[in-house]
């Protein structure tokens, strides 16, 4: 129905605004011209939304027609000031240029997805980060923490000051019930590094050293006009210091997983050159 409709629309749009003739013919599925361009109407149908009405369809489709004129006038009105031999030669070498980047970065991209060997094992993230501590300096503070925030007025605060101040397994574990009952937002992972500056966002801390608050603090408490915040730091690291493996594992695998790419890519292109050579495919003058 919704393209039977569509079909009629495109008659009526092109028949009543713009009929064009093609030798004294009326030409079947136009809509448009631009010099000797023309778009037709299964150009264009398809750029329509199933889930289109049809006042948005008609939109969509005078949207669409309008812009294809006036991109066409445009490339017509640059052809025409842009005909001299060498500015010609220098654009088809770089549509060339272009058209061979396309290839050759979809081809590699289907090597890739075929034959790249995407596990990482521990044993080699472990290594990649002992034999190269120089790329994992820290760039910024980190932390393990656990931290809570709840408003003035919850249950049992008394609790939670005893709770996040402690190492016990089983305090821990009411202290996670009590947060999904009445914490506005909490972090009870103390085993994965923290950036301190992305906690600070979280809580209302006033420090001009964060190195020296770092050092000399391990149990917070602040409050703001309506929420108390519970910090307990489990463990920092100072920036320009070496970054811990465990901050660092998905960065590690992706280098890791980046260098097998380049090396299968590497290899592609040496199989290739010697295969040609081989079944003399290239001559070098």
């Amino acid at each position: 129905m919704l393209k039977s409709f569509i079909t009629y629309m495109f008659f009526c749009l092109v028949f009543s605004s713009c009929a064009f003739f093609f030798n004294g013919k009326q030409k079947d599925n136009m809509v448009a011209r631009v010099f000797d361009k023309y778009l037709y109407m299964e150009d264009v149908v398809n750029i329509i939304p199933s889930n289109a009405n049809g006042k948005d369809s008609s939109m969509i489709v005078k949207k669409y027609i309008n812009n294809w004129v006036k991109l066409n006038l445009l490339i017509h009105q640059a052809e025409s000031n842009l005909e001299g031999d060498s500015i010609q030669k220098e654009i088809e070498k770089q549509l060339l240029n272009y058209r061979n980047s396309l290839i050759t970065y979809a081809f590699e991209k289907e090597l890739v997805s075929q034959k790249l060997d995407t596990i990482v094992n521990e044993a080699e993230i472990e290594n990649y980060y002992k034999k190269h501590p120089q790329n994992f300096e820290l760039k910024d503070n980190i932390i393990k923490v656990l931290y809570v925030k709840v408003k003035k007025n919850a249950p049992n605060l008394k609790k939670v000051q005893d709770w996040y101040k402690s190492n016990k397994v089983e305090d821990i574990k009411k202290l996670e019930d009590y947060c999904h009952q009445f914490a506005e937002n909490f972090y009870a992972d103390d085993q994965n590094w923290l950036l301190f500056d992305d906690l600070l966002k979280e809580i209302p801390i006033k420090t001009y050293n964060k190195e020296q608050f770092l050092q000399n603090n391990r149990l917070v408490e602040v409050q703001d006009s309506a929420y108390i915040y519970f910090l307990n730091i489990k463990g920092f690291k100072i920036k320009d210091s070496t970054s811990p493996l465990n901050f660092e594992r998905d960065n590690i695998k992706n280098i890791i997983l980046n260098k097998r790419k380049l090396e299968l890519i590497d290899s592609m292109n040496k199989g290739i050159y010697d295969n040609g050579l081989k079944n003399k495919s290239f001559e070098i003058y």
